[in-house]
């Protein structure tokens, strides 16, 4: 079979079909546009919760005697549309805030403008590429359990997404129930309340009114390793949500991907949470020195009182890093995790 070139266009010619696409997207009449809420991604579709409704609501047409009654959706409010996006908006994801046109006719719609972000959660993908994770957060939990077993590093790795984000942050302890006395989980824990951060525990299966009662009114997103619980705590928090759960691997004690989209429900009046695919690795080599360092305010703290200028923190013997780790203000771990972070921008640059 003979290979089809491909036309390459001259500037001109881009710049016109730009043009064209432009002026059509335009001609939209934006005066019948609704309030909706971007709650799950479907491909290039999306769907989108009606917050308001229109002024006037479409009549549903008539059918004539002896015809099969035509397909109509009615627009009522916290209805779930699936929506195609106008061509000139940018990539949108859950959590979005939006202004859309819904179509009875069919059940569709068509996003027609997005309303600014108050806050983005970002993270690389397997391409190197930075990838939004969910927009208008108020609070991130991040999850983790005594199986699969706890990773700090890769806590520590949230801990610094959510403060770029300058996003709020509640570490989240699951599955309570599988502790065992003098468990150094425990130790994890005082670790984190010691550097100031919110920490609860809870049993997926057990009462959550605590937790329930914290996340009122929050747009939250569950972040954490997969396997230890998130969507096992939304089921029982908002009972029709219908997230689908798993079980931990027995061979590999990790656990098994079973959310693979991320997905907002909602919950309460006002509150809303946001499931996302669980992840095993988080990396940050995207991110400046500056923010790397926002998300580690104990190591920050010390920072620039080196002897040398261009210390590496591994073997100068003058490094106020290493001091602070011999006089227990900066833990050896949380060090390493710092230093790791480093190493990775390092190398990110030289590719």
């Amino acid at each position: 079979m003979a290979l089809i070139r491909k036309r390459r266009l001259t500037e001109q010619q881009q710049r016109r079909i730009q043009k064209q696409q432009k002026a059509r997207q335009e001609d939209i009449d934006t005066s019948h546009d609704l309030e909706g809420l971007v709650v799950q991604h479907y491909g290039r579709q999306l769907e989108i919760q009606a917050l308001s409704l229109p002024e006037q609501l479409p009549i549903r047409p008539s059918t004539a005697a002896g015809e099969p009654e035509a397909f109509w959706k009615e627009i009522e409010l916290g209805s779930v549309w699936r929506c195609h996006t106008r061509t000139n908006l940018e990539m949108l994801i859950t959590g979005d805030r939006v202004k859309w046109q819904a179509d009875p006719n069919t059940g569709l719609g068509i996003i027609t403008a997005i309303h600014p972000r108050q806050s983005l959660l970002t993270r690389p993908d397997r391409y190197h590429k930075v990838k939004p994770v969910a927009a208008n957060i108020s609070l991130i939990v991040i999850v983790f359990a005594p199986l699969p077993e706890p990773a700090p590093t890769l806590i520590d790795r949230y801990l610094v997404a959510c403060a770029d984000a300058e996003i709020p942050v509640l570490l989240l302890l699951n599955k309570v129930d599988l502790l065992k006395e003098a468990d150094p989980i425990y130790q994890l824990i005082a670790q984190y309340q010691e550097l100031g951060y919110e920490i609860m525990q809870c049993q997926s299966t057990g009462d959550l009114t605590a937790l329930s009662q914290r996340l009122d009114g929050e747009t939250v997103a569950f972040v954490g390793q997969s396997g230890v619980g998130k969507s096992s705590i939304i089921n029982h928090i908002v009972p029709n949500a219908l997230q689908k759960t798993n079980v931990i691997s027995e061979n590999s004690a990790l656990g098994q991907h079973t959310t693979t989209s991320t997905r907002l429900i909602a919950f309460g009046e006002n509150g809303a949470l946001i499931d996302s695919p669980g992840i095993r690795e988080f990396g940050l080599w995207h991110l400046t020195l500056d923010k790397i360092e926002k998300g580690f305010p104990e190591i920050s703290a010390h920072l620039g009182y080196c002897q040398y200028r261009n210390c590496t923190h591994t073997h100068e013997k003058q490094c106020a890093l290493k001091q602070a780790v011999s006089d227990g203000k900066i833990l050896s771990r949380r060090l390493e995790s710092y230093l790791k972070l480093l190493e990775e921008i390092a190398e990110q640059q030289k590719n």
